[in-house]
């Protein structure tokens, strides 16, 4: 399990607060720093089930000064939506947890990070 942050982010520390009292075990990927490839971007998508536009902060400074409201929001447009958040990660809502199962979840509730808990893989046994 891998946890995408902005440390100033207020749900990204309630979200980690969670998983620590669950014992989650999982990376912390401090996004802005440590920036998705385009692929990466792709794959997180693929995981959510969601398009870029889903997952873009348009409130951000960025997002306005690039007119991200005005974009079309169809296959065509696609790829021009991954490049611009891969080029600005701050565009990229917050945080997302990337499930053992394959799946993930942008998890700005606790709801969200409980679903999110709850795909994890059984602690394997060993036998005696």
């Amino acid at each position: 399990m891998e946890i995408w942050v902005n440390p100033a982010c207020s749900k990204c520390r309630s979200a980690i607060s969670l998983l620590d009292a669950e014992g989650a075990d999982y990376t912390v990927r401090r996004y802005l720093e440590d920036v998705p490839t385009e692929g990466e971007v792709r794959e997180v998508l693929e995981r959510l089930g969601l398009e870029p536009w889903d997952i873009t902060r348009t409130q951000e400074a960025a997002a306005k000064e690039l007119g991200l409201k005005e974009w079309p929001r169809d296959a065509g447009a696609r790829e021009r939506w991954i490049a611009v958040l891969a080029a600005h990660p701050k565009l990229i809502q917050r945080p997302v947890i990337t499930a053992d199962d394959g799946t993930a979840v942008v998890a700005r509730t606790e709801e969200a990070v409980r679903d999110a808990l709850s795909r994890r893989e059984p602690p394997s046994s060993t036998p005696l």
